[in-house]
C-alpha cells in the first residue's frame, strides 16, 4: 500500500516565472464583468504587462534619484522620470500639470495622491491610488 503523498502547491506566478500576482490578476478580470469567460493567458499576459512597467518606471526612477544625489525614491523622481522620459511622456495623462504628494497613514499605509491641473483652476481633479 502506497500512501498519498501531497506535493507542495505552487502558484500561477511561480508557474509562470512573474513577481505579480498572476491570481489576483484574474481575479480582477473577473470581478470587472469584462466578458462572460475569462481565460488564465489574459491574467498572465496582464501581470506580465504590469510587471514590465512597473519594472520599466523603476528603472527611470531609479535614475533620477541617483542624479540627484538620494539613496531613496519618492513620488517627485516617479514623475520626473516619467516626464523625461520621451516613450512615457507620450501617454494623456501624463501631458497636464501633476502634482504627487505622498501621506502616510497611522497604520504604516502609504497614501500617494495625484493632483491633475487640467484647466486653469489649481487641483481640478483628485484621484487616489493605494
Amino acid at each position: 500500500m502506497s500512501a498519498k503523498v501531497k506535493s507542495a502547491s505552487r502558484t500561477k506566478s511561480s508557474r509562470t516565472g512573474l513577481e505579480f500576482p498572476v491570481g489576483r490578476c484574474l481575479k480582477y478580470l473577473k470581478a470587472g464583468n469584462y466578458a462572460n469567460r475569462i481565460g488564465t493567458g489574459a491574467s498572465i499576459y496582464m501581470a506580465a504587462t504590469l510587471e514590465y512597467l512597473v519594472a520599466e518606471i523603476l528603472e527611470l526612477s531609479g535614475n533620477t534619484a541617483r542624479d540627484n544625489k538620494k539613496s531613496r525614491i519618492i513620488p517627485r523622481h516617479n514623475q520626473l522620470a516619467i516626464r523625461n522620459d520621451y516613450e512615457s511622456s507620450q501617454h494623456g495623462s501624463w501631458k497636464c500639470k501633476t502634482i504627487v504628494h505622498q501621506q502616510t497613514v497611522r497604520s504604516g499605509l502609504t497614501v500617494i495622491s495625484i493632483r491633475r491641473n487640467d484647466n486653469l483652476t489649481p487641483f481640478s481633479g483628485l484621484r487616489e491610488v493605494i
